[in-house]
């Protein structure tokens, strides 16, 4: 059996996990993190077997430890935010010679994770970083569609979220780079954007409809231009449900660009308190959209766009997924690659919405 330590767990997306992998008769799920009784809490909630919820310290310098001694195959990382963190839980698990997965969207911290690459051999591990709805998802759609060109000049990448608010450390890793400069490919070249600006209406498929989007700063804006070098233009935007919520947000990001603010940091906790007491009065519907632009292998111009739609305020089981199917195929015993990398490429779009099948979520290509 496969015992995998979701560390985290008892948060917002580690709680998903454990409840997408909690019927897998090939994966012992361990549910950690600094609070016992919300691990026992979930333990008890889920059905698990008693001792399934443990108490962990992953800043702990003895952290390595703890992995060897719960006979830990593989961790996913789930406590962010992933912004200004460090890799300690990744080298606590090369230590320990287990393997690691991470849900970050930090693109310094997604595309830094190589750094590693070459202790994690030497033990025979793989190290994923950012399997989640981007880097993830998204490189598996582009790996879906880029056969439909002969020329790929522009990735546009977006996503809108339903009502239900996330945890405090995603929100905080938002709030960090609103209004704060950061460059993407333009036009064949980087140019300076910043967080939660450049406002656009996007219209996504039924029953999802308009909805406010603004750039924000993900790992797909150096690991898209580095896989396809033809790319002249790679942009991703982000928005909520609520138009209120969202133009309330760009408004604050405004005011931190041009120095009246310092940082958004400081409205995260309250506004994520606001979300979520409003949260029934918000659409619980939630999409995400990849569009290729460029040349098809007739020489004409192309594009192709694919959705993919969340209802009942199921979307984020959708970042949670990519570390589900990573896990089931090494309790499986597929090989993954070893060494340290960015989630592009390990799975395939089909493969990594496998464990949401049971959920209201469905794609529109």
């Amino acid at each position: 059996m496969h015992t995998v330590l979701i560390l985290g767990g008892y948060g917002f997306f580690g709680s998903r996990i454990c409840a997408l992998l909690a019927r897998d008769s090939m994966i012992r799920i361990l549910i950690g993190g600094r609070n016992l009784s919300k691990a026992v809490a979930l333990e008890q909630s889920l059905g698990l077997p008693p001792k399934s919820g443990v108490q962990v310290d992953a800043h702990s310098v003895s952290f390595h430890k703890q992995l060897v001694q719960l006979a830990v195959n593989t961790v996913i990382h789930t406590a962010g935010p992933f912004q200004g963190q460090d890799y300690a839980v990744a080298r606590a698990a090369i230590e320990a010679g287990c393997h690691y997965i991470d849900l970050a969207d930090a693109r310094q911290f997604v595309a830094g994770i190589e750094s590693l690459d070459n202790p994690a051999k030497a033990k025979g591990v793989t190290l994923i970083s950012g399997a989640s709805s981007v880097p993830g998802l998204s490189s598996a759609v582009v790996e879906r569609l880029i056969p439909q060109f002969k020329n790929l000049t522009s990735i546009g990448l977006g996503i809108s979220s339903g009502a239900r608010a996330p945890g405090l450390a995603t929100v905080r890793g938002i709030f960090g780079y609103c209004g704060k400069p950061f460059s993407h490919l333009e036009d064949g070249a980087w140019v300076t954007t910043y967080g939660w600006s450049d406002l656009r209406r996007y219209h996504f498929p039924s029953p999802l409809g308009s909805r406010w989007l603004s750039s924000c700063d993900i790992p797909d804006l150096d690991l898209f231009p580095r896989k396809f070098p033809s790319l002249q233009t790679t942009t991703f935007h982000a928005g909520f449900a609520s138009d209120l919520g969202h133009l309330l947000v760009w408004s604050i990001a405004r005011l931190v660009k041009v120095g009246f603010f310092r940082t958004a940091l400081p409205f995260a906790q309250p506004l994520n308190w606001l979300s979520q007491r409003i949260e029934g009065l918000v659409s619980d519907k939630g999409g995400m959209f990849v569009k290729l632009t460029g040349e098809d292998h007739d020489g004409k111009s192309k594009s192709a766009t694919w959705h993919l739609i969340a209802a009942q305020n199921h979307g984020p089981n959708i970042p949670c997924a990519g570390s589900v199917a990573l896990v089931r195929k090494l309790a499986r015993g597929e090989q993954l690659p070893l060494g340290a990398m960015a989630c592009v490429g390990l799975l395939t779009v089909d493969e990594y919405l496998a464990p949401l099948k049971e959920l209201n979520i469905w794609e529109i290509s």
